[in-house]
């Protein structure tokens, strides 16, 4: 298939979603789950100078999401939900 066609069929399918028509339509639904953010971060043994450095936020935003006063989104929620599973993730990919 090419890519203009490709990109019709998505399009096309998209039109029919949104019309209400989900019939042969492939619809993935991920659970994004909420995360403890302090406890990760103190699972790494880290302060939170050296965690929000480690992973490229600005401490003040590790602050947020620790106390619940903003979430983190998109890249960040994946690279949390590693650490979450292997606290040194980070040092050893970055090491």
């Amino acid at each position: 298939m090419s890519a203009h066609k490709s990109i019709m069929a998505g399009l096309e399918e998209t039109f029919e979603y949104v019309s209400g028509t989900t019939d042969g339509t492939m619809i993935h639904e991920i659970e994004i789950p909420e995360f403890d953010v302090a406890k990760i971060r103190q699972n790494t043994g880290l302060s939170q100078s050296e965690f929000a450095k480690s992973i490229g936020v600005a401490k003040g935003t590790l602050v947020n999401w620790e106390h619940g006063r903003r979430h983190p989104t998109g890249p960040a929620q994946v690279l949390l939900a590693l650490i979450s599973k292997n606290p040194a993730v980070v040092q050893e990919v970055l090491g």
